[in-house]
């Protein structure tokens, strides 16, 4: 198939065996590896797997490294993480869409079936959220340096089939630490971007991150934002008929938005110089 596969790594040993047996099918396996000290870049090298290192230092410029200062063998580009799993419908499909894909079409986004003690938590996790991930190369670069956005010059198309994404595979402990990680970047984005606002057209946009975007700057700037976060995916998508799952996700999630809101404040008292 004509798609190369880029995928960031740091100490994956764990996540990496079941994502690359899920890219059987590619090619052309590239790791982009951030320092990992455990087997990592092994893992990759066993599978045959190219890998490359680059230090981190934000989301967005380790994905725009890999896109532009990288050589594939093919056109497009599929962005995995290594706590995702590619199933054959979703392979099924990038193969028919980058076969008959017109020359405007750059970049096609996806959706993401979010696990958690053993389920689907398709109500609580706030699915379905649309990301950009299978790239013409040349044509897409990302921006935002956490949850990042993928910006084109062309044609956006829609896939109807799934990622499978396993957030809490490395257990509790490394989600604690990752989300720590993300809720400083996230704090400082929300600082710095306390001024910005949408115009009311984006909600009413065909394309969902237009809508998800202004839905975002809306909630960040409403008080008690963590609870109201609570309430949405718990009460008013539903995450309660996810059972006990639902539950300890929804929850998690609060307490992650509660981790933004605490770090963009402190962000705010250090530029003037006041205590925390």
């Amino acid at each position: 198939m004509a798609i190369s596969v880029l995928i960031l790594t740091l100490n994956e040993e764990d996540n990496l065996p079941r994502c690359l047996a899920s890219l059987d099918w590619c090619d052309d396996v590239v790791v982009l590896d951030s320092g990992s000290t455990d087997r990592t870049c092994a893992i990759a090298e066993e599978r045959s797997a190219r890998v490359f290192e680059r230090p981190f230092d934000d989301y967005a410029s380790q994905r725009n490294h890999g896109l532009e200062k990288i050589d594939y063998r093919h056109e497009w580009l599929l962005m995995v993480d290594a706590d995702e799993e590619v199933p054959a419908d979703l392979v099924q499909e990038m193969r028919k869409a980058v076969e008959r894909a017109a020359s405007e079409v750059t970049l096609f986004r996806m959706r993401r079936k979010d696990y958690f003690l053993g389920r689907w938590i398709r109500r609580s996790s706030g699915y379905p959220t649309w990301f950009g991930r299978l790239a013409r190369l040349g044509r897409v670069r990302v921006e935002r340096t956490i949850n990042e956005e993928y910006v084109t010059d062309g044609k956006v198309e829609l896939l109807q089939t799934h990622l499978n994404h396993y957030p809490f595979n490395k257990g509790f402990h490394a989600w604690f630490e990752k989300h720590n990680r993300y809720s400083t970047m996230e704090g400082e984005l929300l600082e710095a971007r306390q001024a910005e606002r949408h115009p009311l057209s984006d909600l009413l946009h065909r394309d969902p991150t237009l809508r998800r975007k202004w839905i975002k700057s809306l909630v960040y700037r409403l008080p008690g934002r963590p609870l109201l976060m609570f309430f949405a995916l718990y009460v008013v998508r539903g995450g309660f008929l996810d059972g006990r799952a639902g539950l300890t996700f929804c929850l998690l999630r609060s307490f992650y938005e509660f981790m933004i809101d605490c770090k963009a404040h402190e962000v705010g008292l250090r530029k003037q110089n006041l205590p925390v």
